[in-house]
């Protein structure tokens, strides 16, 4: 098949490139590049650079034989929704309905889209299921959900076939080692605490530690890039060889604290890690994890290389031998 991936020169679609043409597929790459890694685009994709934000642009990339669109060209930092939710709305939602307008008129119909576990907000039971209310706490979160509430519609409408993945925190690098270049100004904790191991920045901030949790920090849940990669294509394979349209949480059904997080780190960099703790920030709960046992049942989907051990590994290895030209 001929798939389109927005966003594929970014972390998560990089790693979903490298599985497709390893499955065979001829992939198409669009990318404006604001937080796409030039090393990190496929050599065997074709990659043209624009944004889903310009009608022409996708009208150059949704050219007849694309057979399927996978979606990653999101803003996605939760902070910075709230600061500016302007941005988030004009990219996230007008740039997705731009794209799906574009696949149909087109004839693409089958749609692979990165969602977010932040279309729950605060759990009120754990582990999060598909089952779990719908209620985002932050505008990034509120995108994700009005996106797969347009798929619906768009579903019953026009025909389109969709799988949305729903997941909090990607972590690690390519099991292979082939995909290199490093997340651009990442926000999340793993790579923060990469950074600071590595002495990119002299610390990191631990928000809260009185949360009714084993250590009194967060706990969160944490999927290795690669097991989300390897979903994203057997979600494609369940839209070819199946009539109904997917919303499933990709997840481990538990989590680790921060704290857990950085001894764990510090034992396997060998550096100490400095921190500080810091007051909780706004609408942070203490525990989040998610459970997946509808992509086990639908996609035979299991994550291989999840557990925190494999996921700092992997990550250290690239802060390790970091590659300065990367942009």
């Amino acid at each position: 098949m001929k798939i389109l991936v927005t966003g594929g020169a970014g972390y998560i679609g990089s790693h979903v490139v490298k599985e497709l043409i390893e499955a065979e597929h001829e992939v198409v790459i669009l990318d404006n590049m604001s937080t796409g890694v030039k090393m990190n685009i496929n050599p065997k994709a074709e990659f043209v650079f624009g944004d889903i934000l310009s009608t022409n642009d996708l009208k150059r990339v949704l050219k007849p034989g694309i057979d399927a669109v996978f979606h990653f060209a999101a803003f996605k930092a939760a902070g910075e929704s709230m600061l500016r939710p302007e941005i988030y709305a004009h990219n996230n939602l007008t740039g997705t309905i731009n794209l799906l307008n574009a696949m149909l008129a087109n004839g693409v119909k089958k749609f692979v889209f990165s969602s977010s576990a932040a279309v729950y907000g605060n759990p009120e039971y754990l582990p999060v299921d598909e089952s779990h209310p719908l209620q985002p706490e932050n505008f990034y979160g509120f995108t994700k959900l009005e996106i797969e509430r347009l798929l619906q519609w768009y579903g019953q409408l026009k025909g389109l076939r969709f799988a949305a993945l729903r997941y909090f925190n990607a972590a690690g690098y390519d099991i292979d080692g082939r995909i290199r270049g490093k997340e651009i100004n990442p926000a999340n904790l793993l790579p923060v605490v990469m950074e600071v191991a590595s002495g990119q920045r002299p610390k990191l901030l631990v928000y809260g530690s009185d949360y009714d949790t084993i250590d009194g920090t967060g706990v969160r849940d944490y999927i290795h890039v690669n097991d989300l990669a390897t979903a994203h294509l057997l979600a494609l394979d369940y839209l070819i060889n199946n009539p109904d349209n997917l919303r499933i949480n990709l997840a481990t059904g538990a989590g680790y604290s921060v704290m857990q997080v950085i001894e764990k780190a510090r034992e396997i960099t060998g550096q100490s890690i400095e921190y500080d703790l810091v007051d909780r920030r706004p609408g942070d709960p203490s525990e989040l994890y998610a459970t997946s046992l509808i992509a086990a049942e639908k996609l035979y989907w299991k994550p291989r290389y999840s557990d925190l051990n494999t996921i700092l590994k992997s990550m250290w290895e690239i802060y390790t031998n970091d590659i300065s030209d990367q942009i």
